[in-house]
């Protein structure tokens, strides 16, 4: 397991597309080997200047000044993505970005994670979120778990 490093949270800026954008494709890359994440990057771009930047609040972590991190959570409470660099798998960082999206939406959130994604299936598991049946991610294709997370 990572050791914890220390990591400041903030709201996304603008010029934090780069580095947002290039963070998720190395970590999808190293999350699926066998997709060519770099074929998507402008695909993702797009999603992410024309769908997430303007529908959900986007919280980033930083690290030593460079972005290790971010999660979104648009105001219905879905998470789409929850993005931790790879040097900080292991450490307490993507909890800090689950209970930021907890705190700015206290009603519940839901979330599609790919069904092969154990280790993602078991992290939300360990952090509250319970199945809520199967589905089909409508990008993809990939077949996915829903799961959700409600307040006690």
């Amino acid at each position: 397991m990572a050791a914890a490093m220390p990591a400041s949270l903030r709201a996304y800026r603008a010029e934090d597309e780069d580095a947002a954008i290039a963070l998720w494709q190395r970590t999808w890359q190293l999350a699926y080997p066998s997709i060519d994440f770099a074929a998507r990057v402008a695909w993702w771009r797009e999603r992410w200047r024309n769908e997430l930047v303007p529908a959900a609040d986007i919280v980033v972590a930083e690290q030593n000044g460079v972005l290790a991190g971010f999660v979104t959570i648009d105001r219905s409470g879905y998470l789409d993505q929850l993005v931790v660099s790879p040097e900080a798998w292991g450490s307490d960082l993507a909890a800090t970005l689950v209970d930021e999206a907890k705190r700015l939406s206290p009603t519940g959130i839901t979330l599609l994670v790919n069904n092969d994604n154990a280790r993602a299936i078991g992290f939300y598991r360990k952090h509250g979120f319970i199945d809520d049946g199967d589905d089909v991610n409508p990008v993809s294709g990939r077949p996915v778990k829903r799961m959700r997370w409600n307040p006690s």
